[in-house]
């Protein structure tokens, strides 16, 4: 029976062998029969005692690996291993001494240490990196120790910021992202308000590290593939402000739609789907980059398959990782596609939670919430609308009766049976549009809705603002679509329905299963119309003037002219609350906004959330509006802290109008105003 170091020798041996190095016993030692050859047994000088395994780089010794028995704690050995690097015989040709690359490792747990980083401190690894790399490693400049400079160091040394084209939050953003590059920390978080350029951001941050630090490959990781698209245009339109040529122009960027990567690129962009696909091996159907695990999907997969080295991907792959839309559950679900790569991983969100922060190590190197956002004139504030409902609030119960009929809705096919009830039927909120038909429900808040539009919401508009309302379902999506376009009296432009199921027709087909069983299976087939040319008109066009979802809207996705945000269901996740609500808060220049809502002299000053389902009332609200004293006149507000009153809530509010006032100003105003405040800005 083997012993416990025998076992981990043996998970050694095979993961050297898959990253690309040829194992070999001390006795029958051959160092030209491949670029990387690691040596079992390896005596060393006298007093040293024999390194478990002495790497081998075209012909040099550059490193070894310290093997302990499985469950061994591995920092306690460091020793041995820097031991070892320093008791290499002086015949043995080694480029440094000591040798600058060691590993501990147990077959299931791995830690390394570059001893050409300036502080050589050892990080947990999923695999061994491959020759190949630790080739390209040595054959980097000299740094000031004499060693090659590491991306560590080279980060180190970055040039100086400049503020130009650079709104001020992300200035600071990415200048505190380098200094925390600077203090060696692997992961970072960057918390920005919805609206205020995190992608932006990024693009000017990865421009900086590949120009600068050398990063030989970035990845921009999404959940969704509309997302990916998005960061596409952001990163072929970003002008460096040290060029005339675009950033696409200077690096190749590639947005993968297949597995193949080219060996060119600089820039990545993916979704996490498709990088979890492509280390298993396996193609993915782009239908399932479409749609986020995050609230939806998350549940639905407890034991995702383990992550295996893929050598096609090794660990040392990507050196930089920015993770967009960090907040949600992918490194929950998937987590292991992140611990996979040895990168430095930067996470992007307006909305971090305590797993988020967890992940990132505490190490928030920027915070810019929605408040500073508006006070910035970044944002724009919102007020709450509510519509409410007694079947919405609580369910309902329909009384058995001879003539008492209700409509059952079968989820699959979506057709409605109407039967009489033997029996009481009672149901929840969660089941009305999903199992139980209530089209009076529906039509009950469109028609209120319609009503109080252009009286209590907006007062005298003449135009429906674009409005985006969140169903429970696509099923539910559908119903909306169809009271809208009846109580407005309008055509199919005016209301659409955009969620990932647009644009598809769905195919039923039987099929037996294992049991010998006929199953109904759902396939959906594209029909040439894409979501995302619908979104692309309801951002652009004066149609539709109202858009229904369910998720695909929620987060990430930029519609400036949007005015309402209207939810129609519940939601239980703080965070996918915070992000769809937040789809409101962008700013748009007033003429610009003026081409999609026309007939509004003052432009957009604030969007509003009209909540139909209590959701405003759950403890869900991370961020409130500005205004908290609606009923107190402008007057007053300025009136009051003139004479030194600092209460919180008029200091918000006060804020709040003049956020509001200073995009309806034109710039004859905003200069009477600067200089009638001594040279003060509205801002």
């Amino acid at each position: 029976m083997d012993t416990p170091e025998a076992v981990a020798r043996q998970k050694i041996d095979a993961a050297l062998h898959l990253a690309g190095w040829i194992v070999q016993s001390r006795d029958q030692v051959n160092l030209h029969a491949a670029r990387g050859v690691a040596v079992r047994e390896f005596q060393l000088r006298q007093g040293y005692g024999a390194a478990d395994y002495l790497l081998f780089v075209d012909g040099k010794a550059v490193g070894v690996i310290e093997a302990k028995p499985e469950g061994d704690t591995l920092t306690g050995v460091e020793v041995q291993s820097e031991r070892y690097s320093v008791g290499v015989p002086l015949t043995v040709p080694a480029p440094f001494r000591p040798l600058p690359f060691l590993y501990q490792s147990t077959g299931i747990e791995t830690r390394f240490t570059n001893g050409c980083d300036p502080v050589a401190r050892s990080r947990p690894v999923f695999h061994f990196h491959c020759p190949e790399t630790i080739a390209n490693w040595l054959a980097d400049d000299l740094g000031q120790a004499g060693l090659p400079a590491t991306l560590r160091a080279r980060l180190r040394e970055m040039p100086t910021l400049e503020e130009k084209g650079l709104w001020p939050a992300q200035f600071k953003a990415v200048r505190n992202l380098e200094t925390s590059f600077s203090e060696d920390r692997p992961r970072a978080l960057i918390q920005m308000a919805t609206g205020s350029g995190k992608t932006f951001t990024a693009v000017n941050a990865a421009y900086r590290l590949i120009k600068h630090a050398d990063a030989r490959r970035v990845l921009f990781l999404v959940d969704r593939a509309n997302l990916g698209r998005q960061a596409l245009k952001e990163f072929q339109q970003f002008t460096p402000p040290d060029s005339n040529y675009k950033f696409h122009e200077l690096y190749n960027i590639q947005h993968l739609a297949s597995n193949k990567i080219d060996g060119v690129s600089r820039v990545i962009i993916t979704t996490i789907q498709r990088l979890y696909a492509m280390l298993q091996g396996k193609e993915l159907d782009p239908e399932l980059e479409e749609g986020s695990q995050f609230d939806t999907g998350a549940g639905l997969i407890r034991e995702p398959v383990p992550v295996v080295y893929n050598p096609v991907i090794p660990i040392e792959f990507f050196d930089i990782i920015f993770i967009d839309e960090c907040h949600r559950s992918i490194y929950s679900l998937w987590r292991q596609v992140l611990d996979y790569f040895d990168a430095h991983l930067i996470g992007l969100t307006a909305t971090p939670s305590k797993q988020t922060f967890g992940f990132f190590k505490k190490n928030l190197v920027m915070e810019y919430d929605h408040a500073q956002a508006v006070a910035d004139g970044v944002n724009v504030d919102f007020d709450v609308y509510k519509i409410r409902t007694r079947i919405t609030e609580g369910g309902s119960t329909v009384e058995a009766g001879p003539l008492e009929v209700v409509g059952r809705r079968d989820r699959q096919t979506r057709a409605v049976r109407w039967e009489t009830l033997d029996e009481d039927l009672s149901y929840d909120a969660n089941a009305l549009d999903r199992n139980v038909v209530a089209d009076d429900q529906i039509r009950t808040v469109i028609r209120t809705f319609k009503e109080k539009l252009f009286t209590e919401i907006f007062p005298g508009r003449t135009d429906v603002p674009k409005t985006l309302i969140y169903a429970k379902d696509d099923s539910h999506a559908d119903d909306i679509v169809k009271v809208i376009r009846e109580e407005f009296g309008e055509d199919n432009r005016f209301c659409e329905k955009i969620t990932y199921r647009t644009g598809t027709a769905r195919i039923v087909t039987k099929q037996m299963n294992e049991q010998g069983e006929a199953v109904e299976v759902v396939k959906y087939k594209s029909s040439g119309i894409k979501p995302e040319d619908l979104l692309s008109s309801f951002r652009n066009s004066y149609n539709p003037r109202i858009a229904v979802t369910v998720d695909m809207i929620a987060t990430g996705t930029d519609i400036k002219p949007l005015e309402m945000v209207m939810f129609m269901r519940s939601v239980k996740s703080r965070n996918f609350f915070e992000q769809m609500k937040g789809r409101g808060v962008r700013v748009i220049g007033k003429e610009d906004f003026r081409l999609i809502t026309p007939n509004v002299p003052q432009g957009k000053t604030h969007f509003i959330i009209v909540d139909c389902v209590g959701v405003c009332e759950q403890e869900l609200n991370d961020t409130r509006p500005l205004e908290r004293q609606r009923s107190v006149s402008f007057q007053n507000l300025l009136q009051a802290v003139a004479y030194g009153n600092t209460d919180a809530d008029v200091l918000s509010s006060l804020a709040s109008r003049l956020a509001r006032l200073e995009p309806q100003l034109d710039e004859g105003e905003r200069a009477a105003l600067t200089e009638a405040a001594n040279g003060t800005t509205l801002r």
